[in-house]
Parts: structure tokens; sequence; C-alpha cells
């Protein structure tokens, strides 16, 4: 079970865009650089824009949504600081 914790950018009717942010290194010369993806995620507890959110892999829900939201991790107060 994949368990991603992401950034929501976006809201539609029971659906969130989720925007999961990873390090990656080069193999030569070890630079560090930020990847993103974003995932179409189930949202049935009703998440705001910029809410930090934890989700895992379910059943599929449509072609793409594929995603349940667990819990929300913080809020736009709390990813500030």
């Amino acid at each position: 079970m994949k368990i991603f914790t992401g950034k929501v950018i976006g809201l539609q009717a029971k659906t969130a865009t989720v925007s999961v942010e990873r390090i990656k290194i080069h193999p030569i010369y070890q630079k560090r650089f930020k990847r993103s993806t974003k995932y179409h995620v189930q949202d049935e507890t009703g998440v705001k824009i910029g809410d930090m959110v934890k989700f895992s892999d379910t059943r599929p829900y449509s072609k793409t949504k594929k995603w349940k939201i667990l819990q929300v991790v913080g809020d736009k107060k709390e990813a500030k600081k």
C-alpha cells in the first residue's frame, strides 16, 4: 500500500488535485533538484487549497483517480510556519 503526503493545489466536486514533491539527485554531478507529480485524489473529507494531506492507493474511482485521502496533516496556516 503506497502512502504519499502532498499539498492540495486544485479542487473539483469530490476530487482534489494533490502535488507531491520529491528530491532527485543527479547521478554524476550530485546536484539535488525538486521534481513534482500531480495526483487526482478522491476527496470525502472536504479539504481546502493549500492543505497538506496524506493519501493512499485504492480501487479506481475513475480513469485517472485511483487515490483516496486518509487524513489532513496540516492546513495553510501550519504550512507557512
